[in-house]
């Protein structure tokens, strides 16, 4: 069952409505109707268009419906539709308004079949990927010289006849050896494991090639078999495939050691060119005659300049005689000068001892004059600081409140302590404090006048 989504909407019932109108409102209910799908069907009435369009109709045993696939989406399709084809079609459900025709557009195709293939050979694929069977770092280096090259492959594949001519082309000096096995149809991935385990048990090639020509998913689902990868990894000869066309990857070739695109790249990776192996070893023969010669003159011209060096034992004795005398006589003027500089450095250093050294008498002048200099500073700082503190005393005997109360003033607080400075913050009956210069007296206030003149004339 599909969601049904809100049907547009319909003309007013009654309202007649042209064909136009008609066809596009039954177009917009199917294609809302009807989300995209996969249909499968034969293929029938093909009819390819100059614009690059393919108009074709699907059917099957009791109904046929009409297809259209734009440009576009054929152009990416892969492969050719043709009359007959049993195919799975990924549709929209529309109607062709200029003809009022019920009609498939086809967004994308494959053959029948091809879909399950495919979910088996990705799931295959994950599963192997996962194990780590593909893995780069296990995967071996091929020889780059090998003596034995095993081919497996059917014996009428036209793939064999490519590896073959192409080995005997480029290196006629390899000896091949065949596993024949077949290579198509059921059984076969089982059976090319075999073979491949046979050919690591035998150990007679050096590298095994695994080839076949071009086909269809369905020809070379051998090469997708689980067997035959595990097989391919657990033999102790390097394993090459060359599995059809360049575009075709099967799990054999991810397991393989290495892949090349087609069976003749296989054999052409597999064996070097002897043409180019003759060449380069006629450069390195080359190239070491030459590092030969050049070794040969280098020790010819040590070997002179060796005998040149070559001298009478008396000779080369006579040489270190005279070397030690002269040896001899330059010790003995160094240490001449030695002793010259060294009786110089003592007698400056005399000199300067008689210099340094202190007089006590005029060291014992120097210190009376300090001592005699220090006194009288003393003196003078200890009767200038007298002086300020008699100044400062007399300062702050001016300013004690007791010698302003000894003057005939007096101190007035409330009963909270506060001075009082201005009569009008009394109160009639307010007790208060009078302190003198010796003595204070408690007091109650009579009445209270402010003698401002500006005051009263406020009030």
């Amino acid at each position: 069952m599909f969601p049904t989504p809100p049907p547009p909407p319909l003309a007013p019932t009654g309202a007649v409505i042209p064909v136009s109108l008609l066809n596009r409102l039954a177009r917009d209910r199917l294609e809302s109707g009807f989300p995209l799908c996969w249909v499968s069907g034969e293929v029938s009435n093909l009819t390819r268009a100059a614009s690059g369009h393919v108009y074709f109709s699907l059917k099957d045993a009791s109904a046929q419906v009409r297809c259209v696939m734009f440009r576009q989406r054929a152009q990416l399709l892969g492969w050719r539709l043709e009359l007959g084809q049993h195919i799975e079609a990924r549709v929209l459900v529309t109607l062709y308004e200029a003809r009022g025709d019920f009609q498939l557009t086809v967004e994308a195709a494959r053959k029948a079949g091809l879909g399950n293939l495919y979910e088996r050979y990705l799931r295959l694929k994950e599963k192997l990927a996962g194990e780590g069977l593909f893995a780069e770092q296990d995967k071996r280096a091929l020889p780059a010289f090998p003596a034995a090259i095993g081919v497996i492959t059917s014996l009428q594949a036209a793939a064999l006849r490519d590896v073959l001519t192409t080995l005997r082309r480029r290196a006629p000096q390899v000896r091949v050896v065949i596993y024949p096995t077949p290579v198509q149809g059921e059984g076969a991935g089982a059976q090319i494991a075999a073979a491949i385990r046979s050919a690591s048990e035998r150990q007679e090639c050096d590298v095994l090639i695994v080839c076949r020509g071009g086909g269809s998913l369905e020809d070379l689902w051998a090469f997708n078999d689980e067997e035959l990868a595990r097989a391919i990894r657990a033999s102790r000869i390097p394993v090459l495939t060359g599995v059809g066309h360049e575009t075709d990857f099967t799990i054999a070739d991810l397991a393989a050691d290495r892949r090349a695109p087609t069976p003749t790249a296989a054999a052409e990776i597999a064996a070097p060119e002897r043409a180019a192996l003759l060449a380069r070893l006629n450069d390195s023969r080359l190239v070491l005659r030459r590092q030969m010669r050049q070794h040969f003159d280098q020790r010819l011209q040590h070997l002179d300049w060796l005998a040149h060096r070559l001298q009478h034992p008396a000779g080369s004795l006579a040489r270190q005689r005279d070397q030690l005398l002269n040896l001899q006589r330059r010790l003995d003027g160094g240490l001449t000068q030695a002793g010259v500089r060294g009786r110089n450095a003592l007698s400056s250093l005399t000199s300067r001892l008689l210099l340094a050294r202190p007089d006590p008498r005029r060291t014992t002048r120097r210190l009376e004059a300090l001592a005699g200099t220090l006194r009288r500073q003393w003196e003078k700082s200890a009767n200038e600081r007298t002086s300020d503190l008699v100044r400062i005393a007399a300062s702050l005997a001016q300013l004690n409140p007791h010698a302003v109360l000894a003057r005939g003033y007096s101190i007035v607080t409330d009963e909270s302590g506060n001075i009082i400075r201005d009569s009008t913050a009394l109160e009639p009956n307010e007790r208060i404090t009078v302190s003198f210069h010796r003595g204070r007296a408690e007091a109650c206030v009579i009445s209270v006048k402010d003698l401002n003149p500006t005051s009263s004339a406020d009030g």
